[in-house]
């Protein structure tokens, strides 16, 4: 059971380098389901380790890795989508036309990440660990979550808007596609959190650097 927890999280390793080419190539609908198999094995391989009592220092760090690629690479690829911003504004906020409203939530997470790990490396040059909350309902697994949930939403919206023809189509694909921007304001809101309570345990694992 360890070597297929531990193949989940590798084949969202490989899956975070899968969606870069199938981006290239405008093939969304390979990327949602790539994305959203690697998003599914997160909380599959999680549920496994739990159940089967199989949690590993290996596993964790792969987990780990998987998630923050998974979700980072993604979040990079997200401003290449040639999503129909106008289309999608004329129907309900003109605010969804800027470009910045999507940018924005994905500069902040990534930042949000390259934070997380410089506090983490730093503690580790003092021989000092920041592990991951080992809570079901951290804050850090919520941003997660909402991360991934919100793509999902944005990829599926965009792989049915290729093959949407007719406007009332149009309107409910764009509508999902706006649902799943404003849901990565939602993730921020979340990251922000989880920043908060990381640099809260920071400053406490500070307190033991003589």
């Amino acid at each position: 059971m360890k070597a297929f927890v531990n193949f989940l999280s590798i084949f969202r390793i490989v899956a975070a380098f899968a969606i870069i080419p199938t981006m290239m190539f405008n093939w969304y609908l390979t990327t949602f389901i790539l994305f959203t198999l690697g998003a599914v094995s997160d909380w599959f391989d999680g549920y496994l380790a739990r159940k089967y009592d199989c949690c590993t220092k290996l596993g964790g760090v792969l987990d780990h890795i998987g998630d923050k690629l998974l979700v980072c690479n993604m979040l990079i690829l997200l401003p290449f989508i040639p999503i129909d911003l106008t289309f999608i504004a004329s129907f309900y906020t003109p605010i969804v036309r800027r470009l910045w409203f999507v940018l924005i939530p994905i500069f902040l997470m990534v930042d949000r990440e390259l934070y997380i790990s410089g506090l983490r490396e730093f503690l580790g040059t003092q021989k000092i660990e920041m592990p991951v909350p080992k809570a079901r309902f951290s804050m850090g697994k919520i941003k997660t979550t909402l991360q991934m949930a919100a793509l999902i939403v944005i990829l599926f919206g965009v792989s049915a808007h290729n093959i949407s023809d007719s406007k009332v189509l149009l309107f409910i694909v764009s509508t999902i596609i706006g649902i799943g921007i404003l849901g990565l304001w939602v993730a921020l809101g979340a990251s922000i959190w989880s920043a908060v309570q990381y640099t809260k345990t920071f400053k406490e694992k500070l307190k033991k650097i003589k």
